[in-house]
């Protein structure tokens, strides 16, 4: 192992602290200098300190949902995205402690410009802390071992990271029947990455890894997602792991649907205007309906009828059967591509999620005649519907719109096994993140976090 690398943790914990230190110095002049003389009952030394304490405390959460702090990891874009949004929230929920208490609304100006600083603040630690990061942690040299699939879509995109990641050499397998090769290619670089080899020869080479301190990236199979969420237990004095396999227990479903109702009510509240705008918005663009409902699949395999607000145009399936929408799809009217683009045709989902159809996280609810197709293919693609099927989703908030089914898949089933409430909040916080800054496709996309869209609206059943 590179002896630098087992600072990184240091460094990145480091900056971190730089980071919150400057952000908070700000709010704490700008508090001072502004608010703390003029509220109605002025406090007193600890009452300011308890005021930027909370301060401290919210954007810690919030920077640590969008994974504001994770240096290196994210592309400095994805980090600078993610820190505007993380400093925006935490800034606005300030101002209405601030407004609550002086017992009316306070002079916004200060905190308009405190968040304009503090992109500034952002902008120029993201910056420094990339240049500084890529000096001391140049890319990783990494050789790719594959065997019966080419490796190259997973070779494609971690190549978008050539600050993080350099793939020198790959490795078919088949044409090294001698293991002890392959093992030598691998000693020549820093890491390797596994990608759809044999059980047996994949374990050889994770062991030899091991043994080496050699860093080793792997391409999950669904087996490896499914032990992943295993619960560790003994039996005596041996150990063992326990796959539970039956979905999220009662009390998981219980909480989920505490969160789901908490959420998506007062959501809905809120967006009522909003919505009743993108309505007329629609009604007069074609005259055509508002609304349309379409079957989908939510846990067991239940049939429900999906609302959204029509993207497409009346009758979009009237030469075929079901049809996947493509990005650049001609059916898509005006209007629907820019629904789609901020994710608004989602919205009246939120009656879905009331009506105990849908959950606000999960994975997205696919048409019966597609899972038919898909399961066809991947017979484990029946696995996610061991929950509800979701308005949101771990894969629509880190894949991108042109994901394959069975990485979705993947994607959905690490969501399931290590489903928490936590989890839940963080994707929901991070949709806010894909709605304001979308990706596109596989062709411009960041491996490790990315926003995405995975609708696959087909006939419409108009409303």
């Amino acid at each position: 192992m590179n002896k630098k690398d087992q600072y990184k943790r240091l460094f990145t914990f480091g900056s971190a602290v730089l980071l919150m230190v400057m952000l908070i110095s700000a709010f704490g002049i700008v508090w001072y200098q502004f608010y703390s003389e003029v509220i109605m009952l002025p406090f007193y030394r600890r009452g300011n300190w308890v005021l930027i304490g909370i301060y401290t405390v919210m954007a810690s959460v919030f920077f640590k949902a969008y994974g504001g702090f994770r240096v290196g990891y994210l592309k400095r874009t994805d980090a600078f995205y993610s820190q505007m949004i993380s400093i925006c929230c935490v800034n606005t929920i300030a101002y209405f402690l601030i407004s609550l208490i002086g017992r009316h609304f306070m002079d916004a100006v200060p905190v308009v410009v405190l968040t304009l600083v503090d992109f500034f603040i952002i902008g120029l630690w993201t910056y420094l802390t990339g240049e500084m990061y890529f000096i001391i942690y140049p890319p990783r040299k990494l050789v790719i071992l594959y065997g019966s699939r080419q490796a190259a879509s997973l070779v494609m995109k971690m190549s978008t990271r050539v600050d993080k990641y350099m793939i020198c050499e790959s490795v078919n397998i088949n044409e090294h029947p001698d293991a002890d090769s392959v093992k030598d290619v691998i000693m020549k670089y820093e890491g390797v990455i596994i990608c759809d080899i044999p059980p047996e020869q994949r374990n050889d080479y994770l062991k030899f890894c091991f043994e080496n301190s050699m860093r080793a990236y792997i391409a999950p199979k669904i087996s490896d997602i499914i032990v992943r969420g295993a619960d560790d237990i003994r039996l005596f004095d041996t150990p063992l792991l326990l796959c539970r396999n039956n979905g999220l227990t009662f009390e998981q479903r219980f909480f989920k649907r505490a969160f789901d109702i908490a959420l998506s009510l007062p959501a809905f509240i809120v967006l009522s205007p909003l919505m009743l705008v993108l309505a007329v918005i629609i009604k007069a663009s074609d005259g055509g309906p508002v609304l349309y409902k379409q079957c989908r699949l939510t846990i067991d395999g239940k049939k429900f009828n999906v609302l959204k607000f029509r993207s497409m145009v009346v009758d979009a399936e009237k030469n075929g059967g079901p049809q996947l929408c493509t990005e650049n799809d001609d059916r898509i009217t005006p209007v629907g591509k820019f629904l789609r683009k901020c994710r608004f045709d989602e919205f009246p989902q939120l009656i879905n999620v009331l009506r105990g159809d849908m959950s606000l996280v999960g994975p997205r609810p696919e048409r019966p005649e597609l899972v038919d197709e898909y399961i066809k293919q991947m017979p484990e693609f029946e696995y996610r519907l061991r929950v509800k099927a979701g308005l949101t989703g771990y894969a629509q908030v880190t894949g991108v719109y042109d994901t394959t089914p069975y990485d979705k898949l993947k994607m959905d089933l690490m969501y399931i096994e290590s489903y928490s409430i936590r989890n839940d909040l963080q994707i929901v916080l991070m949709t806010l993140k894909t709605m304001i800054f979308p990706t596109k496709t596989n062709e411009a996309v960041d491996p490790i976090i990315t926003g995405g869209n995975s609708n696959q609206d087909g006939k419409e059943e108009n409303k």
